[in-house]
């Protein structure tokens, strides 16, 4: 549910923490390991890899190459024969456990012969850095992309119950986010997985304008024709919301304060982390939902 696949997934006042400094150029791997090729920036990457010929493990808890988290038995199966791989943890780079999770996975990354890793990661989460630094003590090339929060959360996410319903509960007050399309990123990612220059780089990405959740459920009422309204709450109204939808309670508490965290302000800027990489302008989060209605990704 968060940035990392809520994705939400730092804080710097840098756009892209470090500039390429050396030619990005075609250097196409071999078989790249996608750790969760079902989720939202997951899947994009798959078949943006896909068409460009590269062949592509999708890992999943229950597809043909099987990846959990949960289950570090998986690992080391679908690492074998990957050249390189694109690592989104879950739930949350910040979560208990992340850090052994990210030692031990890069590790065994290595030992397989993989050269290459992209990380997905939380724009503004201190705790995500401690695990991006104990995947970097693999010393496999590592790139780490950290991430706004999502646009596609109201459509493929958590949040697109409450698009549907109407109303969008979530702990935000009036802070504004800059909020990213998972489109975007899984461009970036390509571009790290398939071209030179990259290695050693934080790229900090986010959406081209600052929005509240308010001004988020304006674009969405304009967009899919229906009446979206935010509902402001505290964080522990929200994680008693997350109880009744099932969620365990320690967990519950623990994404409440995430969130709360998250958006208190201090991710209240945008970057030119994806201009910088991909040499266009962000996709605004108005196109992302004129884009989606079209779809029919609020047809219920």
């Amino acid at each position: 549910m968060t940035n990392t696949e809520l994705n939400t997934n730092q804080n710097t006042t840098s756009t892209t923490q470090n500039t390429l400094t050396t030619s990005t150029t075609p250097n196409t791997p071999g078989t790249v390991l996608v750790t969760s090729g079902t989720g939202k920036t997951g899947h994009r990457v798959v078949e943006r890899l896909t068409a460009l010929g590269v062949p592509v493990r999708s890992g999943s808890r229950s597809g043909e190459v099987r990846f959990d988290w949960a289950d570090e038995s998986t690992w080391g199966p679908a690492l074998a024969g990957a050249d390189a791989a694109y690592v989104t943890y879950f739930p949350d780079l910040a979560a208990p456990g992340a850090v052994e999770a990210m030692r031990t996975f890069g590790g065994l990354a290595v030992q397989h012969g993989v050269r290459r890793l992209v990380l997905l990661s939380g724009r503004g989460e201190p705790a995500a850095v401690l695990a991006e630094d104990a995947l970097r003590e693999s010393c496999a090339d590592l790139t780490v992309v950290r991430g706004a929060f999502f646009a596609q959360n109201f459509s493929e996410g958590a949040m697109t119950e409450g698009v549907l319903a109407g109303e969008i509960p979530f702990p935000a007050g009036e802070t504004a986010e800059p909020w990213v399309d998972a489109d975007d990123i899984a461009d970036v990612v390509v571009k790290a997985l398939t071209e030179d220059g990259h290695a050693g780089l934080v790229h900090e990405l986010t959406g081209p304008q600052l929005l509240t959740l308010a001004e988020v459920a304006a674009e969405l009422s304009a967009a899919t024709g229906r009446a979206v309204r935010y509902v402001p709450m505290s964080g522990a109204q929200y994680a008693e919301l997350l109880v009744q939808y099932g969620l365990d309670e320690g967990e519950a508490r623990w994404l409440a304060e995430l969130f709360t965290t998250l958006l208190d302000g201090h991710n209240s800027s945008t970057t030119d982390g994806v201009k910088r990489v991909l040499g266009r302008e962000p996709r605004a989060f108005a196109d992302f939902a004129r884009d989606a209605a079209a779809a029919g990704d609020w047809q219920g």
